[in-house]
This record gives structure tokens, C-alpha cells and sequence, in this order.
């Protein structure tokens, strides 16, 4: 059977800075190829990503993980009418997320310097989007009589749970969602995300910083504060994998009966691709200002498998007076082609390049060479085009 799989690949360079930390502050890395690099987690680039998306995407069409869901849908509620006090809002909310997930909602521990209760929470993060908190809201200012009593019937908690289970958003529908008390209602993630790892091997530096205090007085030499900041630089190769056939069966046929049926896969991808690409994990963004772009970009769209390139670096690069980026370059440049073809994965393949730079010139054959702004809306459109052709 045909697939329809799309890999990112990416080569983006990082001056000194601390994307990513570990839990003594110092930037993450990890040994491979018998080299320490420096890493970035699949977390870290996941949520910067789904933040990019609020730049992309109207609202509507994203949602919201939080423990903090009975105060989420109370607030929908409360839209819709405002009747309904804030503490019965919080009970119909409670109640109706526990019949549509099987997850409690409890408040938590009350501490001792709480002045009023904590509003009730779950016991994990919970995904729901945009309109899944619509429809719970509606269906929870029905069961206002009695939320208990209204859920003992099996087609109000039927409902509820399908309310749950429908109308993803697309940032669910690409990363899913893990519900431990209803696994019927979990979503499965369209896309995977790597590790970004350094292509050559680095060691962290330490940065020793003094802040001088504005009301020191002369008579009071030294600083006001002083301590270190660990850092690292590097050239990142990062890459992602993307299920379109799981993508469209997780956000559905389309918003509306007479709307292409397409368009949510399209507009998904072209969200993915421009919010991986253009993303930037913000940890201590303040102290470095690493706000960078990568400097090549491969997309491939495949008919199997997905195919992840960093072997092409488990040689280190080794730095010799001209950077990392144009060794890296001709390392992929080498590699693709030849794993590619061993494995005849280069058929049935589109590829596009997005390169800056003489640098990267290595890679200018690996692909239709396509600008940045192009590059999303060719990607989307060609994903579409095939699932088109898949139906």
C-alpha cells in the first residue's frame, strides 16, 4: 500500500546560547558516534513548534494542554451563559470531562498559604481543542439540573465522549494526545520529532557574569551578584517525520460537507513544515539572542517509509577554518543519494531544497530549489495532491 510520508530535514546553526536545559542548568547533549554534542529534545522542539502555530493558524483550529481543564471548560461555560456562577460552572465542567475521558478531576492539596480552594484539576496535561471544549460546554449546561444524574444515562456519556474524540485540532492531530484513564479517546501523533543533535562534537563553556547594583555606593566595591551561565554553540542537524494518511484520518474529512475534503491535510502540513522550520526553542533566549534560521532544509515526500539522515553523521564533522555547515552540507550531499538508492527509496520521491548561502552549495542537486516562502505551499499542495489520488 502507498503511503504518503513527508521528512524534514534540517542543518541550522546556533551561536553561544542554552536552548534546551538539563536539570543543572547546563545545555543537553548526548555521546554519539563516540562524540559529546549538543542536543535539543523532541520535547523542547515540539512545543516550540505548536507556539509557531499561533502565528499561523486562527485559534479555532488549535488547542490547549493543560491540568487546568475544569477551569478551561467553566470558562466556555460561563461564555454561553453567564448564569451560571463560577463554582457550578466548575462542577458541570468536572464532571463532564470525567464522563467524556474517565479521568478524575480533583482540586488539589490546599496549601497552607492558599487564601481561597484551588479550582479542580486533572491529575496530567489534557489536550482539547477548540471546538471538543465548545461541544463539552454545550453538552455540560444541559446536565445543569443534575451533572451526576445526567451522565448515568449511557447516550449523554456516549455523547460527551464523542465530543471528545472528534474534531481535532491540528496541533493534536500532528503531535496526539495521551489520555490515561480513556484510551479509547487517545489520539495517536501524525508526526515524530528527532532529537536535534550537533553534527560535530562540542564541549559546554561556562559563562562568568557580575550584575553591578544601581544604588552601590562608592565606598562599596564588587558586584551586586555574580554567577555563571553554561552555553554551547553548534550546527544542528534536526529532522521530522510526518504521517500524512495518519494526519488525515486523525483531523477528519473537512470542516464543512461542500469543503474540500483536502484542505485540513494541506493546511496542516504547511503549518508543520513552517513551524518546524522557523521555530526556536526559547530557553535563555533573554541571556543570548540566538534568534537564527536554519540554513538548509530538505523535504522529502515518499510513498514508504521515513528515512531520518543523521547516520550521515555519526563521523563527526571536524572544523577546518570554514565552520561546520559546509562540511555538513557534503556529508548530506554524499549521503542521500547513496542511501537512497541502496534501499531504492529514491522512487516514488519528491524533494525540495531551501538553501542560503555558498556554504551549502553541495546540496543544491538533491532537489527542486524552492524559496522560503514557496516552500510550505509547494510541500501542502503536493501532500494534498496524493492524498487526492489515494481516495
Amino acid at each position: 500500500m502507498t503511503r504518503t510520508i513527508l521528512d524534514v530535514h534540517v542543518l541550522h546553526t546556533v551561536p553561544p546560547s542554552n536552548l534546551n536545559r538539563d536539570d543543572t542548568g547546563a545545555p543537553k547533549t548526548a555521546l554519539y558516534g563516540g562524540a559529546r554534542r549538543s542536543r535539543v529534545s523532541s520535547q523542547a522542539w515540539k512545543r516550540a513548534t505548536r507556539h509557531a502555530f499561533q502565528e499561523l493558524l486562527d485559534p479555532s483550529e488549535l488547542g490547549t494542554r493543560t491540568k487546568r481543564v475544569a477551569e478551561f471548560v467553566a470558562e466556555r461555560i460561563r461564555d454561553i451563559d453567564d448564569s451560571v456562577s463560577q463554582d457550578e460552572a466548575l462542577t458541570l465542567a468536572a464532571g463532564t470531562i470525567t464522563a467524556a475521558t474517565g479521568s478524575k478531576i480533583e482540586a488539589p492539596k490546599r496549601k497552607k498559604a492558599d487564601v481561597e480552594p484551588a479550582a479542580p484539576e486533572s491529575s496530567y496535561l489534557m489536550f482539547l481543542s477548540s471546538r471538543q471544549r465548545d461541544a463539552l460546554a454545550g453538552i455540560a449546561l444541559r446536565g445543569r439540573g443534575d451533572i451526576t444524574a445526567f451522565f448515568k444515562d449511557k447516550a449523554n456519556k456516549d455523547e460527551a465522549r464523542r465530543a471528545a474524540d472528534t474534531h481535532h485540532s491540528v496541533d493534536i492531530a500532528l503531535f496526539g494526545r495521551m489520555v490515561a484513564d480513556g484510551a479509547d479517546v487517545n489520539v495517536d501523533a501524525a508526526a515524530q520529532v528527532a532529537h536535534a543533535i550537533s553534527v560535530h562534537a562540542v564541549e559546554n563553556e561556562a559563562d562568568y557574569y557580575t550584575a553591578v547594583d544601581d544604588r552601590r555606593k562608592e565606598e562599596e566595591p564588587g558586584a551586586g551578584m555574580i554567577g555563571t551561565v553554561e552555553f554551547n554553540s553548534a550546527t544542528l542537524y534536526r529532522y521530522a517525520a510526518l504521517d500524512v494518511d495518519q494526519l488525515r484520518r486523525n483531523l477528519g474529512e473537512g470542516m464543512r460537507e461542500d469543503a474540500d475534503t483536502t484542505t485540513p491535510v494541506r493546511r496542516a502540513v504547511e503549518a508543520f513544515v513552517r513551524g518546524f522550520v522557523e521555530s526556536m526553542p526559547t530557553g535563555k533566549v533573554n541571556t543570548f539572542g540566538n534568534h537564527t534560521l536554519p540554513e538548509a532544509v530538505i523535504v522529502k515526500l515518499r510513498g514508504s517509509r521515513p528515512i531520518n539522515f543523521v547516520s550521515a553523521f555519526e563521523e563527526p564533522v571536524v572544523e577546518n577554518g570554514g565552520g561546520y555547515l559546509r562540511g555538513a552540507s557534503e556529508r548530506l550531499a554524499a549521503y542521500i543519494p547513496g542511501i537512497e538508492e541502496a534501499y531504492g527509496a529514491d522512487e516514488d520521491t519528491r524533494t525540495w531544497v531551501l538553501r542560503v548561502g555558498p556554504a551549502t552549495e553541495a546540496l543544491a542537486g538533491l532537489g527542486t530549489a524552492v524559496p522560503a516562502r514557496e516552500l510550505a505551499d509547494s510541500v501542502g499542495a503536493a501532500a494534498a495532491q496524493r492524498q487526492a489520488g489515494d481516495r
